[in-house]
């Protein structure tokens, strides 16, 4: 196996070195058209790679998680998408289909109905993976069922799935979407106890869920959110910047279209905050979402006159952006805070007394 890697880096760098060699080069189109559709042929197999390693992921859960959740994978719809490579052609219009990971406490009672988390992931393009494991323990152990959508844009699909991006858009609508269908489809899932945890990009969409349907969410914690999609623009680098300029995404820069990425960022729409209960964490040495995103919403959230939002800022915290999702005690510690904050709204049957009973639900001991 590891020559095979050898041989496959070898010829890589083979085509990289001419690709660089001939490209500056007049008059090779047929190289280069060859060169471009092996770069093509590459980008495919990223995807196909990605389609395996979700697979394997996916058996992951039910050794992870299976002893205390019923663990399932549904196939569901949202809004069509935002763009279309044949407006008038078969299908075109039709709902975006996506999958969500259910998971259902093992010992829940058909009879009685129980919170619902809406958990949607972080990353650009990433996708719902055993990373969350010991979140999952935690939020089943307290009787929370958990929804997690693989929205639009996500990995492990192939490459229409992940073109299909539309970052702060309709994936907020697909994300709902999974709410609605829990609540229509599971008699024991309560609407009236729906919470709302994200982090990262998933963070930024939990936001927006909040923004555009207050009454359906009883409590939101955003940690470490997306929020300011123009300051962001002005510290990533180009390869970041690509993926929203991309033609099959926003298809213009920040700066060609200042207004566009306002409206996908949450620091710039706070007017459309209600009275959701609300809280933000950030870590001033995260490496992803640099705290000054957060900050901004933070601010702007007091300049409008929200009050029903609470917000923390840690300094230094280790794990820069995974700082309160990592397995040191006082990361468990910060977690714990967050259940109360949510269990104070959605009451669920079993909520953690202590940092003990936290430890047991995920790392059983």
């Amino acid at each position: 196996m590891k020559r095979l890697f050898a041989k496959i880096l070898i010829v890589m760098m083979v085509c990289i070195s001419y690709h660089l060699t001939v490209a500056a080069q007049p008059g090779n189109t047929e190289i280069m058209n060859a060169i471009n559709e092996l770069d093509g042929r590459f980008t495919a197999l990223d995807h196909r790679l990605d389609m395996i390693e979700k697979s394997i992921d996916d058996i992951l859960w039910f050794d992870r998680v299976g002893d205390v959740a019923y663990v399932d994978k549904i196939y569901m719809t949202g809004p069509p998408p935002a763009k279309e490579s044949n407006p008038t052609g078969q299908g075109a219009g039709n709902p975006l289909k996506f999958w969500s990971y259910v998971f259902i406490p093992r010992d829940a009672d058909p009879a009685k109905k129980y919170p619902l988390i809406v958990l949607p992931h972080g990353g650009v393009h990433a996708n719902f993976t055993t990373y969350h494991t010991h979140i999952i323990r935690e939020m089943v152990a307290q009787g929370y069922i958990v929804v997690a959508p693989d929205y639009r844009g996500s990995t492990g699909y192939g490459a229409g799935m992940y073109h299909r991006i539309d970052y702060g858009g309709l994936e907020v609508d697909d994300v709902d979407a999974s709410r609605q269908y829990m609540i229509d489809n599971y008699d024991i899932v309560d609407k009236d106890r729906v919470g709302m945890v994200g982090w990262s990009h998933g963070g930024l969409i939990g936001l927006f869920c909040i923004f555009d349907h207050p009454e359906a969410y009883k409590v939101c914690f955003a940690g470490v959110p997306v929020s300011d999609l123009i300051a962001r623009m002005g510290y990533k680098d180009d390869e970041y910047r690509d993926l929203y300029s991309a033609d099959y995404h926003i298809g213009k820069t920040a700066d060609e279209d200042v207004a566009e990425y306002r409206k996908r960022s949450p620091a710039w729409q706070v007017d459309r905050y209600k009275n959701t209960p609300l809280l933000i964490h950030t870590n001033t040495n995260d490496e992803d979402v640099n705290s000054l995103e957060v900050e901004h919403l933070i601010k702007s959230l007091k300049a409008a006159g929200k009050q029903n939002f609470q917000y923390k800022i840690f300094d230094s915290m280790p794990g820069g952006h995974s700082f309160d999702r990592m397995d040191y005690k006082e990361a468990r510690r910060i977690r714990l805070d967050i259940y109360n904050f949510l269990n104070a709204q959605l009451k669920p049957p079993r909520p953690f007394r202590n940092i003990g009973d936290l430890n047991k639900a995920a790392y059983r001991y």
